[in-house]
């Protein structure tokens, strides 16, 4: 009987140390923690983590249990136990879960709290949410305990980057703001100086087209792109040589805009 029993609590010993048993949930604040020790009735109870990170084990007093792994806890409570119960076998296993919220933000989308049920990539989050023509993809944000962890969702979501997807944790906050303007604006010597709406990698002769193409007064070399930054401070301003895109078949002249972009086309010296 006696080499049954100990064969018995070998083979549970190894089961909890296993890591496909205690998994890699980090409890937190408000998780209730089912925690037995194993013959030891008295030692077997349900228990809340107080919005300190703390519980409180019988025998032992308050013991901090937020931010630790279960299997931690449970090697904790092992050693703490041993001066009450010999050879204590302890399982701590997470109940009821709360600490696994996300929180989106922004004006750019819907503010909302989801749930993690199940392990997520942002790229997930994202596509999870719905339309996002009105963000501004690039000065979207994840942040982690206060820390920006990754900027510019762009490349991951629009050109299917995936190599710049991470895992989603609880508790991790994802900004993603409005696009503040979505149009180009084409002006100066144009036929039609106009606002043209954004697409995702208009250049700057489809824009001068679609604004009836340069006058017969028009520097085609003296083509500027202003673009704002982010903050709506310092601005940028990129020469354009179309002369040399027309005559030269010099393609890189063609750049791509960006939202909120600025095409002048200066006149020539008479």
């Amino acid at each position: 009987m006696f080499r049954v029993r100990s064969l018995v609590v070998l083979l549970f010993a190894l089961l909890l140390a296993s890591p496909a048993f205690a998994g890699d949930y980090v409890i937190g604040e408000g998780d209730t923690l089912a925690i037995s020790v194993w013959g030891v009735e008295r030692l077997n109870f349900s228990v809340k983590v107080r919005p300190d990170g703390v519980i409180t084990v019988p025998g032992l007093g308050e013991v901090a249990a937020s931010g630790k792994l279960p299997r931690d806890l449970q090697n904790e409570l092992a050693e703490q136990l041993k001066g009450l119960v010999k050879n204590p076998i302890v399982t701590v296993t997470v109940g009821e879960i709360t600490n696994n919220n996300v929180y989106l933000f922004g004006n750019g989308v819907k503010a909302q709290v989801f749930n993690l049920n199940k392990k997520t990539t942002l790229m997930q989050l994202l596509c999870s949410i719905g339309e996002l023509n009105v963000a501004d993809l690039r000065g979207a944000y994840l942040q982690r305990k206060g820390v920006k962890i990754k900027e510019n969702f762009y490349n991951l979501y629009v050109k299917g980057e995936l190599g710049e997807d991470q895992p989603i944790e609880p508790n991790d906050a994802v900004f993603i703001p409005l696009l503040q303007d979505k149009f180009v604006y084409v002006l100066g010597a144009v036929a039609t100086p106009k606002a043209i709406e954004y697409r995702e990698g208009m250049t700057v002769m489809e824009v001068v087209l679609e604004a009836g193409d340069y006058t017969k007064f028009a520097s085609k070399n003296k083509t500027f792109i202003v673009r704002k930054d982010r903050d709506g401070g310092a601005e940028t301003v990129i020469q354009v040589k179309v002369k040399d895109l027309l005559q030269k078949a010099d393609l890189k002249q063609n750049l791509k805009l960006q939202p909120g972009d600025y095409v002048i086309v200066e006149e020539g010296m008479f």
